[in-house]
């Protein structure tokens, strides 16, 4: 081989070494270009998935009681209540956990299903369907399994309305509801002298707006359709939408109206939150 072949192989060499440095170079700049997109892709979805997660979230613990043994009849209504009103809130953007004929030990587990879920930016609904009773100016809901034959059976038995609205306060929850459908006549009232009919006043303290079937004190019949006065009329005005005060309030002017004042449920508020039903955010 003479000195200009062996010249040219030498340039050819270059040549082709040039040409693979410069090929990797678009490669390893378009793999970095991929590369950032995918991470940029990640960042937004990312994004969306925080924004999501900051969102106030909405939570219902529906309690709906039909069967009590020291009952004559069960309290077919509280049922048939608790799932059309879960239907219904499921619509509204609720998380709903529905119990139906809980003992006390389904109830305590209920609230503190709720409890653990509960964060600042929640909006929290209690709904109770069947028998209440109220002992030392407190209201109880009653499990299916309560044996009440004094006061202080209501007080160990029984979970306490207030109880559950302070749980929810110290939980820190954004705005709480309640509606209490337990102004009913039960099989209890005879067996202690001490007895009060109907509910005590609950405390709408800090946020919160409450709706009880009547008023303090006062006890209401069950009617013959499939679902009570109060939530067959809260129904109504929760698929018509509108504020949560709006529908309180147009609920309780319906019911009193409808009876000619015989039930006149009590709605208390003590809310700052703009709560809406309809709008799954707010």
């Amino acid at each position: 081989m003479n000195l200009k072949q062996l010249d040219l192989s030498r340039r050819t060499i270059a040549l082709a070494a040039a040409m693979i440095g410069t090929v990797s170079l678009v490669i390893g700049a378009h793999a970095a270009l991929n590369m950032r997109a995918i991470d940029a892709a990640k960042a937004v979805s990312t994004d969306q998935i925080t924004g999501s997660i900051g969102q106030s979230s909405r939570l219902a613990l529906v309690i709906g009681n039909g069967h009590y043994p020291d009952a004559s009849a069960p309290l077919t209504q509280s049922i048939n209540d608790a799932r059309a009103l879960s239907s219904s809130l499921r619509k509204n953007g609720f998380d709903v956990d529905m119990v139906e004929d809980a003992t006390k030990d389904d109830m305590v587990r209920a609230v503190a299903r709720l409890k653990s879920r509960i964060k600042r930016d929640t909006v929290v609904m209690l709904f109770f369907g069947g028998y209440g009773v109220q002992a030392g100016r407190e209201s109880y809901m009653l499990p299916v399994d309560a044996v009440i034959w004094k006061e202080s059976d209501v007080r160990r038995q029984g979970v306490s309305i207030d109880g559950v609205l302070d749980m929810m306060k110290e939980q820190g929850a954004k705005a709480k509801l309640v509606v209490v459908d337990a102004s009913r006549r039960n099989p209890y009232e005879r067996r202690f002298r001490s007895y009060s009919h109907g509910l005590a006043p609950i405390s709408a303290s800090d946020n919160a707006l409450i709706l009880s079937s009547a008023s303090p004190g006062k006890v209401v019949d069950d009617g013959k359709g499939e679902h009570s006065v109060l939530v067959s009329e809260f129904l109504n005005n929760l698929n018509a939408k509108g504020s949560a005060e709006s529908v309180f309030n147009k609920t309780r002017v319906a019911i009193s109206r409808a009876s000619e004042g015989d039930q006149v449920p009590t709605v208390s508020s003590s809310l700052l939150e703009d709560v809406h039903f309809g709008e799954a955010g707010g």
